[in-house]
């Protein structure tokens, strides 16, 4: 299943506390778009009875069945790509469409930026 870097949880933590969302799992979605890359989007959300969850660090991660198997063997890191812009970023063996992005903006999860590539 997918990893979470230390960096990555810590702006995850960050984001729930800004939000409001202290203690709510942090879920991560993905799906394959049309031209073969995968489409990935995060929020904080309750646990369904499908969900696979793993924990990191003190956070819960949840990942829907629809999701899981193109999330395996992802990390999900939190990384600076240029100076001053720092964004989630997956790594994926899966995504044969090249796209690892994430979003460094106030995406699914509140202000400190827990979006997903869109």
């Amino acid at each position: 299943m997918i990893k979470v870097t230390p960096e990555a949880v810590a702006q995850i933590l960050n984001a729930a506390a800004q939000a409001g969302a202290e203690g709510m799992a942090l879920r991560i979605a993905a799906k394959r778009d049309f031209d073969g890359s995968i489409q990935y989007g995060m929020g904080f959300d309750e646990e369904n009875e499908t969900d696979a969850m793993i924990e990191a660090e003190g956070i819960k991660v949840l990942v829907a069945m629809e999701s899981q198997p193109l999330l395996g063997g992802a990390v999900l890191d939190f990384v600076e790509l240029s100076p001053g812009n720092q964004q989630f970023v997956f790594i994926n063996p899966n995504d044969t469409g090249g796209s690892s992005c994430g979003s460094g903006g106030g995406g699914g999860c509140g202000g400190g930026g827990c979006g997903g590539c869109h």
